[in-house]
């Protein structure tokens, strides 16, 4: 399905249930795609858990750039593609997430996307070796429940367990997560439960 934004075009991978109990849209790292191992894996968890869910290339990757560019241009068509993934689905519980620059739209954006929770993925808390370049701010600011999922030898950092609602470190992972993935997938999944357990429809 591709989606026309303000930033050029971008294109959402569905795996569209009868009648889901919610929606979970992902999105990739700055220099990845949509077929991450980690993105897999967590797509699995939703699946089977009765959700939606759409695995969005957005439209500096779809144009063939590694660089996203400025981050108030990527939120504002990260937002307008939202917007089309939402009006297709209906009102169920929207959860956003990605992994690395991904995470990092998930979280800038989840309030004003209207998102019940967030999934961050290997989040990039500072660029290797700067600590002090920390991006804690945008986790935190988050504004929902943010589930991360690290790995314990990521060289972007780990975020302390203050900083969200839940962070799972996975032992022996760097920032791919692919040394293990369908780990990403069971950190995921009881916390994607709570929105299988009681959806929210509008007459879909």
């Amino acid at each position: 399905m591709q989606i026309q934004t303000a930033r050029g075009p971008a294109e959402a991978t569905l795996d569209e249930p009868d009648r889901p109990a919610f929606l979970l849209v992902l999105t990739h790292g700055s220099n990845g795609g949509v077929d991450a191992p980690d993105l897999l894996a967590v797509r699995d968890a939703a699946l089977g858990l009765g959700g939606a869910v759409a695995r969005v290339l957005q439209p500096f990757r779809l144009a063939g750039r590694r660089a996203p560019g400025p981050a108030a241009k990527q939120d504002e068509a990260w937002l307008e593609v939202i917007g089309v993934l939402r009006e297709r689905f209906g009102d169920v519980p929207l959860v956003q997430g990605g992994r690395s620059n991904g995470a990092r739209v998930a979280c800038r954006t989840a309030v004003r996307a209207g998102a019940a929770g967030v999934i961050a993925l290997a989040f990039p808390l500072h660029p290797p070796g700067r600590p002090e370049k920390t991006r804690v701010d945008e986790l935190r600011g988050a504004g929902v429940e943010v589930l991360v999922v690290n790995g314990d030898r990521d060289p972007f950092g780990v975020p302390d367990a203050a900083d969200a609602a839940q962070v799972t470190v996975l032992p022996g992972e760097r920032h791919d997560l692919n040394r293990n993935p369908a780990e990403a997938g069971r950190a995921a999944e009881p916390w994607l439960r709570r929105w299988a357990a009681s959806p929210v429809r509008s007459g879909r």
